[in-house]
């Protein structure tokens, strides 16, 4: 048998022996789970019911047991949950070997992961120590029907154009989605599930944590109910302020799409978009944005939009809920002025 062929064997007998289920990462802090696990889960429901395969929540950590019931209540069918002293503080080296032991023990054909710090950190050396492929910064996840393969979606070549990406060949496929992508499901507290208590063996790690600082976090565009962001189309500036002051009024923030910070309009912080920060706010106004991949690509996880433009074949339109055709500057102005009222 040539190596090729014995090689294609092998992949083969790899992904029949993968049948373990849809895996999602459930990362917390201090027992707080952070919300990207929730809209994996919300996402991962629906690949599973697609796939008829079970979907499982990783948790793991120190005194973190209550959070199991949470998490079948949005979404998992299952919880593997690993509570131990040892993973105080989630320490990377001891986290990777606890999830590839867990992986190589239980095989999962899909393993899920938030693109945040710890999953951009973790998730590449799980990938590597079971030998498959991790795709990353996804915005978007999809069941291909003829193959029931991943479809993992992200933005490439800066943003300009959207790659799908498949793992055809090794297992677990695994990706790391990017957070307020994805909208998370409603708790459901009739749900029922399985929690599985693991203990595999552990690695000493390499790095003690000593002491854990927590800054408070101020409120940013990520984590806002409501956005009123401005595009190229919003003419100058001085017009920004226009954007910020509706926003203030009806107890929101503001945003931009990238080419204001780039002319320094505005500060990076406040940027919507791949090279920004994705958004899911329950109400966003788009005002003069014609919507770029890029851009797009951050505001997923928005409930209700509302857009604003000159152009009735802006991008934008495809994805607003209601389509405003007019001069942005003119409407934002009556806005405010009928909100003083």
């Amino acid at each position: 048998m040539t190596d090729s062929a014995l090689n294609q064997l092998q992949d083969l007998a790899r992904r029949e022996d993968y049948q373990g289920g849809i895996w999602v990462f459930v990362e917390q802090t201090g027992g707080q789970v952070h919300p990207v696990a929730f809209e994996l889960l919300g996402r991962s429901q629906q690949l599973a019911a697609d796939l008829q395969v079970r979907l499982t929540a990783v948790l793991i950590g120190r005194d973190i047991s209550h959070q199991a019931t949470d998490l079948i209540y949005a979404g998992a069918d299952a919880v593997l949950l690993c509570d131990d002293a040892v993973l105080s503080g989630l320490p990377e080296d001891a986290c990777t070997t606890l999830l590839s032991d867990l992986v190589q023990l239980h095989q999962p054909d899909i393993f899920l992961f938030g693109a945040t710090a710890f999953g951009r950190s973790v998730a590449p050396r799980v990938a590597a120590r079971v030998r498959t492929g991790l795709t990353a910064d996804c915005t978007r996840l999809d069941i291909e029907p003829e193959t029931g393969l991943l479809l993992q979606t992200r933005p490439a070549f800066g943003g300009n154009l959207m790659a799908t990406i498949v793992t055809d060949r090794h297992r677990p496929q695994m990706a790391t989605v990017r957070p307020g992508v994805l909208p998370a499901l409603p708790t459901d507290r009739s749900r029922r599930g399985t929690i599985i208590t693991a203990r595999p063996p552990l690695a000493t790690g390499r790095v003690v944590e000593l002491a854990r600082v927590l800054r408070q976090k101020e409120p940013g565009i990520a984590d806002a109910d409501l956005i009123v962001s401005a595009g190229r189309g919003i003419g100058s500036q001085k017009n920004l302020s226009l954007v910020r002051e509706l926003a203030e009024m009806l107890g929101g923030v503001y945003g931009v799409s990238r080419p204001l910070v780039d002319m320094g309009w505005a500060d990076s912080s406040h940027q919507i978009g791949q090279t920004g920060q994705a958004v899911a706010p329950r109400l966003l106004i788009a005002c003069g944005i014609s919507g770029a991949i890029q851009h797009l690509a951050g505001l997923g996880g928005a409930q209700t939009i509302v857009a604003i433009n000159t152009d009735p074949e802006a991008p934008i339109f495809t994805i607003a809920d209601y389509r405003i055709v007019g001069d942005c500057v003119a409407i934002l102005q009556r806005l405010i002025r009928e909100k003083i009222k």
